[in-house]
């Protein structure tokens, strides 16, 4: 009886070192009996601009990677590369997964719905009427969507590329038939008006350190929602939690998207649960 054939994954990207993917993804796979190999593929470790996205791709499919995970600054540059789109990832503009199958590559967004998830858990009962959002790329593009599918009324969306958060508005708001996204350039007034903020921006990454607005827009009546996992506890969130808001960290949307990108790289379904408590003892193997 054969060996069954060793399932080859990736991640593109930069700041990736400290990505818990591969745990993640071989983890999962050993425990229903697969073989899996994830490797990190970062354009910063290797000293490649993203203009090499269309190499890394090719040499991936080429080598027979079953398929491709993508994050900044390539969720985007990304799509002209594709043979086909996920309905969502159309709608969105923004690609995390590529799966290779028979000669062709669809691209697929697993973000928006492992950020809705972690929000559903972690944050149940949150005021979202209305929502600032900071960041308005490729994981912005999937927040956004997730915010607007979570029934948030209201979005505020900021980002220092301007036309491309006017970009994300308007399609947003043909989406939900109505002025749901609002581009603002004020977030004092913005942070004023919202029940709560999400970071969907890489600052606060350790390869983007920093917070991603001045502080003192913080109060303690805003929940603060980051996307960043690593570190897990973002300036962002220790900021947060000083001034007595309810916080959630990047850490459910990771597991929920790696979730989502391995039931397409293997056609069968994750335990979400021992993906959740991987990660969690990862983190706490971490702690000096």
């Amino acid at each position: 009886m054969s060996q069954p054939r060793e399932i080859r994954v990736g991640l593109i990207g930069t700041g990736i070192g400290q990505s818990k993917s591969p745990m993640l993804h071989e983890t999962e796979a050993a425990s229903q009996g697969l073989e899996l190999s994830y490797e990190l593929i970062g354009l910063d470790a290797r000293g490649l601009a993203p203009s090499a996205l269309p190499t890394l791709l090719a040499e991936a499919e080429a080598a027979g990677f079953d398929g491709i995970n993508i994050t900044h600054p390539c969720k985007q540059r990304v799509i002209p590369l594709l043979d086909d789109l996920s309905e969502d990832a159309r709608q969105l503009g923004a690609v995390n997964t590529v799966v290779f199958r028979e000669g062709r590559r669809t691209g697929h967004n697993t973000d928006w719905s492992g950020f809705m998830e972690s929000f559903r858990r972690g944050l149940p009962d949150a005021a979202i009427d209305t929502v600032l959002q900071l960041g308005a790329g490729g994981a912005g593009a999937a927040v956004a969507h997730a915010a607007l599918r979570m029934g948030v009324d209201r979005l505020l969306l900021s980002d220092v590329n301007v036309p491309q958060a006017k970009a994300l508005a308007q399609s947003l708001n043909r989406r939900a038939d109505r002025d749901f996204a609002i581009v603002t350039t004020d977030l004092a007034e913005a942070a004023a008006k919202a029940d709560g903020l999400i970071n969907a921006t890489p600052i606060g990454m350790d390869a983007h350190p920093g917070l991603p607005l001045d502080p003192t827009l913080l109060a303690n009546q805003h929940w603060v929602a980051d996307i960043v996992y690593f570190p897990i506890e973002t300036a962002l969130l220790s900021l947060a939690r000083s001034r007595g808001c309810r916080v959630l960290d990047g850490g459910g949307m990771a597991v929920f998207q790696a979730a989502g990108a391995f039931r397409l790289f293997t056609g069968r379904e994750p335990d979400v649960e021992r993906m959740l408590a991987t990660f969690r003892a990862a983190l706490a193997a971490e702690v000096p």
